[in-house]
């Protein structure tokens, strides 16, 4: 089994390696690209300062030919491809992942500062699905077929069919001030004078603003959850040591409870180990609609400007967070399960 995983942390190499080729060869053809948004932002000042009264006529900057290679050695657009992105790989293997050239700082630095943030609403979001889901699966499994059984299929279902960041601006709409029922902010990770509030104060407001994002980070996954627990537990309910227990005399409840669920739960534990990249999983679009400065916006904003340095900086610790769960998801399924055995 060890050297299953030692073949496996080798796999993760190629395929974190074939993961960034991809991308960073899109960044370098994709229009619109760092040099191409400072030229159009300086062009936009100098017709703001000659816009005053010149009759709608436009004023273009010609940029000097010297400054636009410095800004290609810069960004190593005077490379080719290949070797760009081996320079690039070289400044990440020292934790060197570029600076922004909107912000105007490291990289790392500016991901170190919105980690927390994520994280917060992504924990949060998977210990809800899990706490909900998997006792809302046993009892679906227990009333099989029945009107609880159906209801409740419904409205999972209508949840898993509309998106986490739709649900969120519904909610948003409905629910955010301004509205007519204004319970909840418009978005934010906290109130603008949260610094000066006391500490209830604090943990109102901060579970204020945490109470939509939250459930529109776990909606996604309520219908696979609960389903999952559901039909494992019903396909357990069937084995012969099930029955076997009830000949004992064993009650309905031990039966369920400590013998079938015990085993239904093993492919539910297994997906633990993904949990390690749901701070990332849906964030970006959710992040945008609730406004918060989570990785998630961080790399929705960095799309949009065309910031390269932090979209591969963003692309690295998702890359990372989810080859590193799916590892640990095949560590967890062979500790849960004592009859796995990898080869």
């Amino acid at each position: 089994m060890t050297a299953y995983f030692v073949r496996r942390l080798l796999l993760m190499v190629p395929t974190f390696l074939g993961i960034t080729v991809l991308v960073f060869t899109i960044t370098r053809f994709v229009p619109g690209g760092p040099i191409e948004q400072m030229i159009a932002r300086m062009q936009q000042g100098a017709m703001g300062e000659g816009g005053g009264g010149g009759g709608g006529q436009e004023t273009s900057v010609a940029i000097p030919k010297e400054v636009l290679d410095e800004l290609e050695k810069h960004y190593h657009f005077d490379r080719p491809v290949w070797e760009a992105y081996t320079l690039w790989l070289v400044d990440l293997l020292t934790l060197d992942l570029g600076k922004s050239y909107k912000y105007n700082v490291p990289v790392l630095d500016i991901i170190v500062e919105r980690f927390p943030v994520s994280i917060y609403f992504g924990l949060i979001g998977f210990f809800l699905a899990y706490s909900v889901c998997v006792p809302l699966g046993v009892f679906k499994a227990i009333r099989h077929a029945g009107v609880f059984d159906f209801t409740s299929s419904v409205l999972v279902f209508i949840g898993y069919s509309i998106p986490g960041w739709a649900l969120g601006a519904v909610f948003l709409v409905l629910l955010g001030g301004g509205s007519f029922l204004d319970w909840v902010p418009l978005g934010g990770f906290r109130s603008a004078n949260w610094g000066e509030m006391g500490l209830v104060d604090k943990v109102l407001d901060q579970l204020h603003h945490t109470i939509l994002p939250v459930l529109a980070y776990a909606v996604g996954s309520f219908a696979t959850l609960t389903i999952l627990t559901k039909n494992s537990l019903m396909e357990n309910l069937g084995q012969d040591f099930v029955r076997t227990a009830f000949a004992k005399g064993l009650t309905e409840r031990r039966v369920i409870f400590v013998h079938a669920l015990r085993n239904s739960l093993i492919p539910i534990c297994t997906g633990l180990g993904h949990a390690i990249s749901l701070i990332m999983a849906g964030s970006y679009l959710i992040e945008r609609v609730f406004n918060i400065d989570g990785i998630g916006y961080l790399g929705y904003t960095s799309i949009i400007e065309r910031d390269y340095a932090v979209v591969m900086g963003v692309l690295v610790i998702n890359t990372f967070l989810i080859l590193l769960g799916n590892l640990l998801s095949d560590v967890l399924y062979v500790l849960v399960d004592p009859r796995i055995r990898f080869q």
